[in-house]
């Protein structure tokens, strides 16, 4: 699902978070996807705030820098948006074709956009028919602002690349899955992205994201509940988070502690209120992405509170190292960080 605007062969892939850039180039062989280029660079505090951006120079002399870093000469450009300016319901439209829809969807979508229309960027994908026979279709539709694109794509213009498809987090995170982990005949997966400020949580079925929901906590608040508890400096209360410094004592635990609580509650309440409109579902295993995930024991806090198996996805499990200056220890220890750019750096311009 994107938003497009020129052809593209070649492309890389830039995941611009609240609190990092993460740059992926990939190549696509008969063997499978092999990675090129990956690189990260922190963004400061305020530069990105609930998915807008605040500080456009600050972001954008941050894009340069990484692209010149990882000496990129591609500049075409995937990118893709979270947060509540994206809206993504799956609802329930009157049967018809794919160019049907596509000529009738402003009027179609308008009923549950809480926006003007006027104002949002759409597209959806026909996730099938319905299982009661009553001549619907389920459609997922996406609606995005048309001002928070504009940031975006700016900010990629004025790095001086060419944005050609903006996407949307949850969708470039199955396109990881779907080169990294087989699709398993009718089970339903959830991943659940904790990015610096939100997270995202979705679940996917058949390869395709049947539900999703964004919530407004991520990283920042377990180190933000660290360093209140603590008494200490942003950065010292990071190490202690992912477990750099062991010396965390009890009130950092306490603070990992009370934080993994809410949000197992928000993801167990998020999947529960999925399966509350999935009679006879249920959701098998939970994947971990986003750099919030490497929260010192949220994998297993998550596990038990949930009762529903959880791992950390790793992006690179099927791609193989193609570029010689990637350091594949360091590679190792970034992989939640780079879930959604791998997603993108799969995307060509015409898929859906």
């Amino acid at each position: 699902m994107n938003f497009s605007f020129a052809k593209n062969k070649n492309a890389i892939a830039l995941d611009i978070g609240s609190s990092s850039v993460k740059v992926v180039q990939m190549s696509q062989t008969k063997r499978g996807w092999e990675l090129v280029k990956a690189g990260f660079a922190e963004l400061p505090p305020e530069a990105i705030v609930d998915g807008s951006i605040i500080d456009s120079m600050t972001v954008t002399n941050t894009v340069k820098d990484l692209i010149k870093e990882q000496s990129i000469s591609v500049k075409d450009t995937v990118s893709s948006l979270t947060g509540h300016s994206v809206i993504i319901k799956k609802v329930s439209f009157p049967a018809m074709s794919e160019e049907e829809l596509a000529d009738s969807i402003q009027w179609e979508a308008e009923q549950y956009i809480p926006f003007p229309i006027i104002d949002v960027n759409i597209d959806f994908q026909i996730l099938g028919a319905d299982t009661e026979g009553r001549g619907q279709m389920d459609v997922m539709l996406v609606a995005v602002k048309k001002d928070v694109i504009n940031d975006y794509t700016n900010v990629i213009k004025e790095a001086g690349l060419n944005p050609v498809v903006i996407d949307v987090d949850s969708f470039a995170l199955e396109n990881m899955m779907e080169i990294n982990y087989p699709v398993v005949p009718g089970e339903n997966t959830a991943m659940v992205n904790i990015g610096a400020s939100i997270t995202s949580i979705s679940v996917i079925f058949g390869g395709l994201t049947i539900f999703t929901r964004s919530i407004p906590m991520g990283g920042n608040q377990f180190t933000e509940e660290i360093q209140r508890q603590l008494n200490i400096s942003f950065k010292d209360a990071e190490d202690l988070k992912t477990g750099k410094k062991a010396e965390a004592g009890a009130s950092a635990s306490q603070a990992i502690e009370t934080v993994s609580t809410n949000l197992a509650f928000e993801v167990k309440r998020s999947l529960d209120f999925f399966l509350g409109g999935s009679q006879g579902s249920y959701v098998n295993k939970i994947y971990l992405s986003g750099g919030g995930s490497k929260t010192a024991g949220l994998p297993a806090f998550m596990q038990d509170k949930t009762s529903i198996p959880v791992e950390m996805a790793d992006p690179f499990k099927n791609v193989a190292i193609k570029g010689k200056e990637i350091d594949r220890e360091s590679l190792k220890g970034m992989a939640p960080f780079f879930g959604v750019a791998v997603g993108l750096a799969t995307r060509r311009l015409g898929d859906r």
